[in-house]
Formats: structure tokens, sequence, C-alpha cells
């Protein structure tokens, strides 16, 4: 996917920024020193050209001189170990002394009767501690490498070769491979000049070395030599290494199952043919095992290289769940280190994007923590966990899940950092909204409480509202269905109960004199009623006789503005509780109803009226519901735009009547879906 390229190019290319330096290095660099005044720089200078002086004139194995050379480059490492001050140690003419020490002087006719050496490989370890120092420096690498010191370091790292092992050589052989590192980091070229100095193949070789920190250091040489070169990565697989890295990913020293992860993450990144190698030999297992490791460095190498494995590989996503990753993954999320969050977010993007892995993400709890992620203030992790949701979204068991957890409100309301994620946002949104239909939808209407709570709804609702006319239809057809599950339009389903039990004195009293104490003129003629009734019918004939309105004590009452025809139904209804209603009278009937507050009337016309909806009066029917609250005409109308939503499409003024009723559309299925079980909805 296009929106994950870029970042996937920035998390590879941290790991090869590993730099080799030893822990005292480390620990002094916790707070750096301020740079050097005028003065100190010319002490330091005086000092630097000091120890040059000395490594140039004890190039023997006189014991004193060798003795000499081995404080020279013990000063010098020392002075190098402040970055501030490296300038000014190589301007005095360091590398070329620390070069020329790289190798054994020559040994004469007395210094052969003399055994042991005098400190054999002392000098050379601290030369080959020091150019690593000033290595550090870009603009040294190119310097200590134009003077020579590849082929020697090359030749050092072969110092066990004679059959000899000792703690000297160890640490002179990982005192050249920690140089290397240096030299060779985000310089290409110099990476390619350690192949062309045959340093890969003895580098290879010493990851069969017992001594553990030599190991850890040959393959942080080569982690750092196959990054972004692939001719050093195909020597480097050309030379077996692999059976070997893979050895040392089950080490239970820390530092060399992450140097050798770190290797194989460099190894694979961007070379296919590589991966399928490195699976082959048995990688994955020690891999996954990794992400359980007490080394929160070798965790967070092993799920950005489990996200590499899974990049294009369908089958090698559905065997990284099967074999245990999930779990570890998803408590990784939970970390508090940042970067440890990242990369496993990173990895579960990847295993996302297979269908078969979908639903187990989340069945195991990988929902949330992604979603709490999205709060996150770092774009690159913010943008992983979107990516990862975006794959969880595609499967229809999550999309209740997703909405159950709050997750479409969490997507819609986010504030993402960069460009790609609002986009990776907007499209995992329009997966939801397209995944709301059959058998999901169903779901949804049995946990409907949860469905509006959790903006489910307004997935459906936002689709309507959109510009694009295909969505506009999909989210009409989907409410539409939501709506024939949840609610069925019926006379029946008439008035709330009138505050007061109603009295009916039934047929035979309407418009009859006997035992009337009111009389109404409508159009002239007399209307006789009952006092009783008409106080049980409505609020608006409870405030007329017991309020203090004239007509309380008045035996005519004029009514004004309705036909005889229309009050004849009316108390025709307030008498017996029905009445036929035609559809040329029900809209004025309609009116008469509101005015008297006449629910149950209201209703059994709203009904009539609205078995006469069209597409040519629709506008015009959810205009009279609005004038007159008619509620259940304008669910009717509701109803019948959702129905007929594609015909009415090509009609104007289409648009505004959509945004117009929205918010109604808003408050009819919230009603209907809330309401409690006192409907048996068959799912």
């Amino acid at each position: 996917m296009e929106l994950h390229k870029r970042h996937v190019h920035s998390l590879s290319e941290r790991k090869g920024q590993k730099r080799k330096l030893d822990d005292q290095l480390h620990a002094n660099r916790q707070i750096s020193p301020p740079p050097p005044t005028a003065d100190e720089r010319a002490a330091i200078l005086c000092q630097a050209s000091d120890q040059v002086r000395v490594l140039d004139s004890t190039f023997t194995w006189n014991e004193a001189d060798r003795a000499a050379a081995k404080r020279a480059t013990h000063t010098l490492a020392d002075l190098a170990k402040n970055e501030e001050v490296a300038n000014v140690i190589v301007e005095g003419g360091a590398i070329r002394a620390l070069v020329r020490h790289l190798q054994a002087p020559p040994i004469g006719d007395d210094d052969r009767v003399q055994k042991p050496l005098p400190f054999e490989h002392e000098v050379e370890k601290g030369s080959a501690f020091a150019l690593g120092l000033l290595a550090v420096k870009p603009e040294h690498q190119q310097l200590i490498v134009d003077s020579g010191a590849l082929i020697h370091l090359v030749d050092l790292l072969k110092r066990h070769k004679n059959g000899l092992t000792s703690r000297a050589i160890n640490s002179l052989i990982r005192r050249a491979a920690d140089a290397i590192t240096n030299l060779a980091h985000e310089n290409s070229s110099i990476k390619t000049r350690v192949r062309m100095e045959g340093g890969i193949p003895p580098l290879v070789h010493l990851l069969e070395f017992a001594d553990p920190k030599v190991q850890r250091a040959a393959a942080s040489a080569l982690r750092t030599l196959a990054f972004k070169n692939d001719e050093n990565k195909n020597q480097i697989v050309e030379c077996n290494a692999l059976p070997n890295l893979i050895l040392m990913l089950r080490s239970e020293d820390a530092a060399i199952h992450y140097e050798a992860v770190g290797v194989i993450g460099n190894l694979v990144h961007s070379s296919p043919n590589i991966k399928k190698e490195v699976l082959l030999a048995g990688a994955l297992q020690p891999v996954i095992g990794l992400l359980s490791s007490c080394c929160s460095e070798s965790q967070r190498e092993a799920a950005l290289l489990l996200g590499q494995f899974a990049a294009t590989d369908s089958d090698c996503k559905v065997h990284i769940v099967q074999r245990g990753a999930v779990q570890p993954l998803i408590e990784m999320l939970q970390s508090p280190d940042v970067q440890l969050q990242e990369m496993s977010a990173f990895a579960l993007g990847r295993l996302a994007q297979d269908t078969h892995n979908q639903a187990g993400l989340a069945h195991n709890g990988g929902l949330v923590p992604l979603l709490n992620l999205l709060d996150s203030k770092n774009g690159s992790l913010q943008h992983n966990a979107a990516f990862a949701l975006y794959g969880l979204a595609d499967n229809e068991d999550n999309v209740s899940d997703f909405i159950r957890v709050g997750g479409v409100q969490r997507l819609q309301e986010g504030e993402f950092i960069v460009q790609a994620t609002k986009d990776c946002v907007a499209k995992t949104l329009k997966r939801l909204e397209e995944k709301i239909r059959g058998r999901v939808l169903k779901h949804l209407l049995y946990l409907r409480g949860i469905f509006i709570e959790h903006h489910g709804l307004e997935l459906l609702i936002g689709l309507l509202g959109s510009s694009g006319s295909k969505q506009q239809l999909d989210g009409a057809v989907a409410l539409c269905k939501l709506a024939n599950k949840a609610s069925t339009l019926s006379p029946v389903d008439a008035a709330p109960l009138s505050p007061t039990p109603q009295v009916y004195l039934g047929e035979k009293f309407v418009n009859n004199a006997t035992l009337s104490d009111v009389t109404f003129l409508v159009e002239g003629k007399r209307f006789y009623a009952h006092r009783i009734c008409l106080l049980a019918s409505s609020d608006a004939f409870r405030a007329m006789f017991d309020g203090g309105y004239r007509e309380k004590d008045a035996k005519d009452i004029e009514i004004p503005n309705i036909r005889w025809e229309i009050f004849e139904l009316m108390m025709r209804f307030i008498y017996t509780g029905s009445t036929e209603i035609t559809l040329d009278i029900a809209q004025d009937l309609l009116r008469a109803a509101d005015q008297y507050l006449l629910e149950g009337l209201k209703r059994l016309c709203e009904y009539t009226i609205a078995k006469d909806i069209s597409l040519e009066n629709v506008s015009s029917m959810y205009e009279l519901s609005e004038a007159f609250s008619a509620i259940s005409l304008r669910h009717s109308c509701i109803l019948f735009i959702l129905e007929q939503f594609d015909k009415l499409s090509a009609r104007p003024g289409h648009s505004l009547l959509i945004q117009r009723i929205i918010p109604e559309i808003r408050n009819y299925f919230i009603k209907v879906l809330m309401k409690t079980n006192s409907r048996n909805i068959r799912l």
C-alpha cells in the first residue's frame, strides 16, 4: 500500500545506524563536554603532536618502545572520546601514525630471542581503538581509509589463524571489527572497499568464535556492511553466515542476539531472494522468540524483522501468526517504550493485510491498543497504528468490535499528524462503511444500543451526506435495511396513552341534544356535545372548560376555520375512538387534530396521508409533517426517501432535501434502535 512505503523506508534505515563503541565511551558521552577554548585547543594539539612523535619513533620490538607506543595509543584514544577535539587530534597527524601501528613492527635478529614478544598485539589494539573513535566523525572516515587502514584492519581480523588464541588476541580482533563498523557507517564507498579488501569472509568466520564479545563485534560490522549494499549482502550469504546468525538468535546473551537479528534484518531488507533463504534456514521461530526477550532492543528489531518477513508473502504472514507472534506483539503495543510500540504496530500492520489474520488479531485484544496509539504525538507510531487498523477493518467480523470499543469515533475525531495517516484513516472509515450490510448489519442491530453510542450510525449517515452518488446510495440502502429490521410503521402504532382514562360515549351521542351541556357553532350550524367526553379527550378541551377561558361558562362556542365535515369527523373520533379518513380530507383533519391536541387522530391522519407519498410530493409532505409536528408522517417520508433514493437522486433539489433531513434521520434511528425489546425483531 502506498500509504506505508514512505515509513517502511525510515524504519529500515534505522537499522544501519548502530555505532559500535565501548561501554566506557558510551558512559563518557552521557553529558557532552563543551567545545575547547582556544588555549585548550592549543594544548590538546601539542599533546596530540607529542604522542604522534612518540609513535613515529617507536616502531620497533624494543620493550621500552612498545610500552611507549602503547601509552601513546591510549592517550590518543582518551582524547578521541571527546568528539569536540577529534579534529584537533587529526590535525596533529594522528591518523597516519596510528595506521602505521596497526601492523606489527618488523622483527630484527635481536628480537627473535625475546619470547614472548613485548606487548604483542597491545599496540595494534590501541591503534585500532583510537582509529575507531576518530571514525565516529564522518569527515574522518575517508582520511583513515586513504591512509591504508583497511588492509591492516582486515589482517588483524585473521590474527587467530595461526592457532593462537588469548585474551589479547581476542581483544585486538574485537577492536579491529569495531573500527571497520565505524569506518563503514553510512559510507557506501567504504562498505564496498571493505568487501574488495577481503573483509567479509573473516568477519563471517568470526561468528563461530568462542569469545562472545568477538562474535558481537563481527556481527555488528556485518550489520553495517549489509545495510543498503546488495553486493555485500550476497557475499555475506555466500560465505554461509546464515546458520551461525540463526544460532546466535537463540543465544542467552542479549548483546549477541541483538546484533544477529540486526544483521538478518539488513540482509532481508529489499532483498526477497535472501529473505527466502533466511526463512528456509529456520530463522522464523527464533525471531518470534525474541519478541519475549528481556532486551527491548532485540524485541524491537525482531518485530521490525517480522514486519519485513510479512511484507509480500501471504503464507509467511499466516505462519508468523500460527507460531505465536501475535500475543507478544500486542503486549509490546502497551509498552512505555515508544520504539517498541512503533515496531510492533509496524509488524501487526503487515500481518493485518492477510484475511486469515484479521479477525484473530482483533480477537486477541489488538484493537484497543492500536486505537490508543492514534493519540500519540509521534507521527511514525501514529501512522503504523492507523495502517494496522486499516487492515483489521477489512474483515466483517471486526466491524462490530470497532463500533463497540468506540473505534469509529476515535477515527473520526482523531488529530493526525501527517497526510498519509489522514488518508489511511479515511480509507479505514470507508472500509467500515462498506462492510455494514448483510450479517454485519444484523449483528449491529442486535447490538443496537452500542451501535448508536459508539458512532456506528454515523458511518451510514456519513455515507448519505457524502458528495459521491454511489456512497450516498450505499448509505441509503443500508439505512433502509436497518429501518426495516428495527420497526414497522402501523396504524395501530397510534397515540401515546391519554393522561386520563379515555371515555367513549358511543356513536349514538354524536351531535345528539340528549344530555348535551355544550353547543358548538360550526359554519352557522349547531353541533351538540357533552363536556365529560370532551374533557377526557385532550388537554385542549380541558384547558377550554377548566381554565380561565371565556368558553368555560359559555353555552354556545363558535369554532372558526374548520369545516363542518372536518369538525364532525373529529367529534366522531372523540366519541367512538375511530373514524373513517379519506385522502381528500386527511390533511384538513390533521390540522384540526393538531389544533385540539388529539394525538390518536393525528396518527390515523398521518397514516392515511403517508400512503399518498410519491416522488413528486415527498418534499411537500415532509414540510407538512414539520408544520404540524407529525412525527409518524415525517418518519414515513424518511423511509420513502431512503427506499426511493436512486430515483429521487435524479430529481432537482434532491441534495438540498437530503441535507435538510439528515438531522431528523439521525433522531429517527436513535429512537427506533434504542427502543427496548417491546418489539420482537427477528434477525
